[in-house]
């Protein structure tokens, strides 16, 4: 480890990272001094306009990941991998223009989605739909910080929890002081930091680098991964399509921004623009990919984007990555937190009763404070996130179906939508693959693998997901057929 060459050195690295996170810190405060108030906090006064609501969903959209994401998984599941995880990555911000119409309609004054599922669906299935969309953020939040500290750690050897303390403890400065209105501004100003950054990586990649990078060297070295007969391309396609879009639906982040919009001609722009914005930015990341494992066959997937960029002026394009991750990162984590405190704040009353007028605002704050301990402290050990993130997907995918089916109907029955929860996550983790994607409990450990055809013991992680989204779907409406 003591041999291994860095790109730049670790003093100057953690005065880049603390300068960029001081100046959001920094703008974050001065511009949310005008605009306090629990109204903002939570909906930023339901007054954003079209520029400010495109950047901030596409800001918060795109964190860290998507420096690692597309990059590794083009390397094993192909363009089709690349296409799946773009679509689903954008796909929200379509089914949003309706689903946001919808409750913004239904629920004028409504601050987070779970508070509508409360009205409309019940206790129960609030509670489950509750703990899984905190489950899923502070999922979020770990990987985020996680994927950030990694990537200075590789770039400078920067000890992980330093650059986890750095960008947390920042990023919780000026959001829970200034709530969805500071988390929309800096947002704003993320975004075309970011869009900068990405035509420039583009520009250095395809003009500056193009000898070394071309769609022939994938088609001489990697084929496969472009082939119409490369299973991958279509079970990691949909794989990726499914877990992607399905999360981000239940994303409250998402949701405070549907109810911030100005009005709804506003909130259909936004997201239109937004969703043709993030496909071509999350497909160009996705090629690297194809591009790294073309280049070095025994490349690590997850560093497939930084093998091709650090290679010539590393100390020059060193510093630009980590502007970019860093500002990805701020932007998602300001997010997540401020999605997590308001549906503490909205909802909090909900789950813990008592008689005293509670303070939610303060308590969502020392909520926040500790999940962002626990994600410091998962993010020092650098593990792995992927496989929880995917877990967290897969309660997702096994709930999406039913709670925005129930948008739609009159009569809904709150037993039956958790009756058919509970079965597509029951069979998705039977075939939910262990942590070396090897067996899962009901292939390869319950019974052998030869009682399986290949399709189903190799794409696991697709069975799965596509039992978890699908059989939900069937089992509501065979009830609704049956009932009438």
């Amino acid at each position: 480890m003591h041999n291994q060459i860095y790109f730049l050195n670790q003093n100057l690295t953690l005065l880049l990272i603390f300068i960029i996170s001081l100046l959001f810190a920094s703008i974050g405060i001065f511009y949310s001094r005008k605009h306090r108030g629990l109204k903002n906090y939570l909906t930023a006064g339901r007054n954003v306009g079209t520029l400010s609501l495109t950047t901030s969903l596409i800001a918060s959209a795109l964190g860290a990941w998507i420096l690692f994401g597309p990059a590794s998984a083009a390397t094993w599941g192909g363009i089709g991998s690349v296409i799946g995880y773009s679509l689903g990555t954008a796909f929200p911000m379509i089914a949003l223009i309706f689903l946001g119409e919808k409750i913004r309609k239904i629920f004028p004054k409504g601050n987070t989605l779970t508070e509508f599922i409360y009205k409309k669906f019940g206790k129960s299935l609030f509670k489950l739909i509750l703990i899984l969309i905190i489950f899923y953020m502070f999922i979020f939040l770990c990987a985020e910080v996680t994927a950030v500290s990694m990537l200075v750690n590789y770039i400078s050897g920067t000890p992980l929890w330093l650059t986890a303390i750095l960008v947390i403890t920042t990023t919780l400065i000026y959001t829970l002081y200034g709530g969805l209105r500071a988390s929309i501004f800096t947002d704003n100003i993320q975004f075309f930091i970011i869009l900068i950054l990405l035509f420039f990586s583009a520009y250095y990649l395809f003009f500056v680098n193009i000898n070394n990078i071309s769609l022939e060297l994938v088609k001489n070295n990697s084929s496969h991964l472009l082939s119409g007969k490369y299973i991958p391309n279509y079970t990691a396609g949909l794989t990726f399509f499914i877990a992607v879009a399905a999360t981000n639906l239940f994303h409250q982040g998402n949701w405070q921004r549907v109810f911030a919009a100005k009005n709804n001609k506003i909130l259909k722009k936004s997201l239109l623009l937004s969703f043709f914005i993030i496909i071509p930015i999350v497909f160009f990341m996705g090629t690297t990919g194809l591009m790294a494992i073309s280049i070095d066959g025994k490349i690590n997937p997850d560093l497939a984007f930084f093998s091709i960029f650090l290679k010539k002026n590393a100390k020059f394009l060193s510093i630009i990555i980590i502007i970019m991750a860093v500002s990805l990162t701020i932007s998602t984590i300001d997010t997540l937190v401020n999605a997590i405190s308001s549906i503490t704040i909205v909802d909090g009353k909900r789950v813990y009763k008592t008689k005293r007028k509670s303070n939610f605002l303060l308590f969502s704050k020392v909520f926040i404070i500790t999940l962002s301990i626990i994600s410091l402290i998962i993010a020092s050990k650098g593990y792995s996130i992927l496989y929880l993130f995917l877990l967290a997907d897969l309660l997702c995918c096994s709930a999406v179906f039913t709670v925005f089916y129930g948008f739609y109907q009159k009569r809904f029955n709150e037993k039956n939508s958790m009756i058919s929860i509970v079965i597509g996550l029951f069979l998705g983790l039977l075939l939910f693959p262990s942590v070396d994607f090897s067996r899962s409990i009901l292939v390869g450990t319950m019974l052998p693998f030869d009682l399986f055809p290949q399709i189903v013991s190799s794409s696991l992680l697709f069975w799965s997901f596509l039992l978890a989204t699908i059989v939900p779907a069937i089992t509501i409406i065979s009830y609704d057929s049956f009932k009438r």
